[in-house]
């Protein structure tokens, strides 16, 4: 099993003015965030707009992503789709352009039982050569991951993980419990991070990073060297935007952030709309100490 760990950006998808991808504002972030430490790379997911792209798009994006990776940086592939043949198509378009890991959601709208969840999953193991993360976050797809799909795959070498987006710390705890050496933890509620990583989350899959990759990958450093009383500092300079980012237009305030970081990347795509000026205003106030990191 591939072990993940560190800090790895659930990358936006930069769109010109003309509503094209723009893939040299992409190489720039990229760049950016190499640079601050981060461990992979996680395109495609919901930060990456993947509902609002063609399966054209989609693959352009996976292939630059796969591109500018070096040897030694995971590459975790979002292939979700509201219908299981097209998560299999997407996977194998993933796999095709050489991701051996993807990180799968429940298909949103349709709310599948869990016996059609796992069956879902098990037809894209079946289909596809790859390893799965999977990805709970209820919220926003309309289905939980419950225990008893987890206890299902729990021995499948190809089930490696659980981005956990629930926002519920007793949740990741008895993840971290149960599948003790079977699938990891990986962190996902990103204002509760650093709790994450106390109950064994070695791996954040961290849509923040986006526009506050240094901080994320120094909380995620001084944590591993132990200094757990800075890591704590940290975590409350870091928690105030975390918080506001969960409370809502979550991709839009990650881009305004990226502009912010001299990194501008772009609006997102309808249906998702503008930040309101007061929207900004707090997000900028959250975002001053991480500016200045």
């Amino acid at each position: 099993m591939q072990e993940l760990s560190g800090v790895m950006p659930a990358l936006v998808t930069p769109f010109a003015a003309d509503g094209q991808i723009d893939f040299a504002a992409m190489e720039a972030l990229m760049g950016h965030l190499r640079a601050a430490g981060v461990s992979g790379w996680v395109p495609n997911g919901s930060t990456g707009e993947y509902f609002s792209q063609s399966s054209e798009e989609r693959r352009a994006v996976l292939q630059f992503v796969r591109d500018f990776a070096t040897p030694g940086e995971t590459l975790i592939a979002g292939t979700n789709a509201p219908a299981t043949r097209e998560v299999i198509a997407q996977t194998a378009m993933a796999k095709d352009i050489g991701y051996d890991i993807v990180l799968l959601a429940p298909p949103f709208y349709t709310r599948p039982t869990q016996a059609e969840l796992i069956r879902h999953y098990e037809a894209v193991l079946a289909a596809v050569d790859v390893s799965i993360v999977l990805y709970s976050y209820p919220a926003k797809d309309g289905s939980d991951i419950s225990f008893d799909l987890v206890d299902h795959f729990a021995d499948n070498p190809h089930v490696i993980g659980i981005k956990e987006s629930s926002g519920s710390l007793q949740r990741a705890i008895d993840i971290s419990s149960r599948y003790d050496g079977k699938i990891q933890l990986v962190s996902g509620s990103d204002d509760i991070a650093l709790d994450f990583m106390f109950w064994g989350a070695d791996s954040w899959i961290c849509g923040p990073s986006n526009c506050m990759a240094k901080a994320c990958c120094d909380l995620d450093r001084t944590f591993r060297a132990g200094d757990m009383g800075r890591a704590r500092d940290m975590m409350k300079a870091l928690y105030r935007a975390m918080n506001i980012l969960e409370s809502g237009k979550f991709v839009q305030k990650i881009k305004y952030g990226c502009a912010l970081q001299g990194m501008p990347v772009g609006e997102c795509r309808a249906p998702l709309g503008p930040l309101t000026d007061a929207e900004k205003a707090e997000f900028r106030a959250a975002m001053d100490p991480i500016l200045n990191w």
